[in-house]
């Protein structure tokens, strides 16, 4: 737990990963970026997620970036002897991660009872839908599920137009991060006193957390935030405008940006129109604020603008698309792409945890394992089985 400078951060942290699909594994796999060994227990027929997403040669691509850096076991744990392995397997670990629906992992014998009553400073995160506990814990829930009960949905899209699903499984993103964060934050707690505990994570409450303009809006003024569309629900110019060959965004949240925005599209007056004289007016006026913006800038190519508003400090981009964010050169320059050689894919691409530490070695970028890959590594040096143990084990198929 506390490695030497230049040693990944995570070095000689042991996981135990049970969960599939995408929450659970996308959280192992931040903690794998940064030097944890873990190690993903599949059932015999592999996690779901090798079947889903994009696949080539029958190998999810899907799978393989949210599966980097970790060893694979097949481990039948609908059958005692499975059981047994995993819970041997357990008492060696710092963390275990599940993501079955509430009540499973205690009927496969490795819940949290029972596997901290070995392992007392085990960390034993279980991420759900709904979390342990409470009125919706036992129903079964995706993401977009979690999106349209936790308010997103309602505050996403067009005002015209129909609540919208943000285009990324966002709420299985956030709780594997929101995941992470607890694991770590467990673990800290445990070098103080000994013990670990479990931390409970839910796809629906990782959402509700990230909604503090929304909440801010309702628990303090009273008001139900509806859908603005592509601008900010409080403050303009602050959104999308369009160009004459394209669309970017502006961001001039403050008097003196404004200013300097007004100058830019040949309307210095506008600075002190009473009608946008502060935020919250040019906010209850966005409408007559962006037909005066894109009055000139649908007339301006979209690289004109940019420089012209980057030239004046407004803060403007260009909306990109995710071939031109991948290629750029703020993605090459931060390492937010790295290679690696997958046996199916051949040379490809992962996305690593993005945060950047001083004197810690850099993210690690391993395929993704097959199913069962490191079955006999795994449990010959962490359970000291051998070879006809190994043998016998799999003429049964409990791996």
């Amino acid at each position: 737990m506390s490695p030497a400078a230049g040693a990944p951060l995570l070095d000689g942290l042991l996981v135990l990963d049970f969960s599939r699909i995408l929450a659970g594994p996308y959280c192992t796999a931040m903690l794998g970026d940064l030097g944890a060994r873990v190690i993903k227990v599949e059932p015999p027929q592999g996690d779901d997620q090798r079947r889903m997403g994009v696949i080539i040669d029958g190998e999810s691509a899907s799978f393989a970036m949210i599966n980097r850096n970790k060893q694979g076991i097949r481990l039948d744990l609908g059958r005692p002897e499975g059981q047994r392995i995993a819970r041997q397997l357990a008492a060696r670990a710092d963390v275990v991660v599940e993501n079955f629906r509430p009540g499973v992992a205690d009927k496969l014998g490795i819940g949290y009872q029972r596997l901290s009553a070995d392992n007392e400073r085990l960390v034993y995160c279980s991420v759900s839908g709904f979390g342990q506990r409470g009125p919706l814990a036992t129903t079964p829930a995706y993401d977009i599920v979690a999106q349209a009960l936790s308010g997103l949905m309602s505050i996403t899209g067009d005002p015209e137009g129909p609540p919208t699903l943000v285009g990324e499984s966002v709420g299985d993103i956030c709780a594997g991060m929101f995941a992470a964060w607890g694991i770590l934050s467990a673990l800290y707690a445990r070098e103080r006193t000994g013990r670990g505990r479990h931390v409970d994570v839910a796809m629906f409450d990782s959402l509700f957390a990230i909604l503090p303009t929304a909440l801010t809006r309702y628990l303090y003024a009273g008001v139900e935030p509806k859908r603005v569309g592509n601008r900010h629900p409080l403050s303009a110019p602050f959104g999308a405008y369009a160009a004459r060959d394209g669309h970017f965004v502006l961001a001039a949240a403050n008097d003196k940006l404004f200013g300097a925005l007004a100058e830019v599209i040949g309307q210095p007056q506008l600075a002190t129109d009473p009608r946008f004289a502060t935020d919250s007016a040019r906010s209850s006026n966005d409408a007559e604020l962006r037909a005066l913006i894109e009055g000139w800038s649908r007339g301006v190519e979209l690289a004109q603008v940019v420089a012209a508003f980057g030239a004046a400090g407004v803060p403007c981009a260009p909306i990109q698309g995710i071939a031109a964010a991948a290629s750029s050169t703020q993605v090459r320059d931060r390492d937010l792409l790295l290679p690696t050689r997958h046996p199916a894919f051949g040379d490809c691409w992962l996305a690593p945890q993005p945060v950047k530490f001083s004197s810690a070695a850099s993210n690690f970028a391993a395929a993704a394992p097959g199913l069962g890959e490191h079955t006999d590594t795994v449990l010959a040096e962490l359970l000291g089985l051998d070879a006809a143990e190994l043998a016998d084990l799999h003429g049964k198929a409990v791996v």
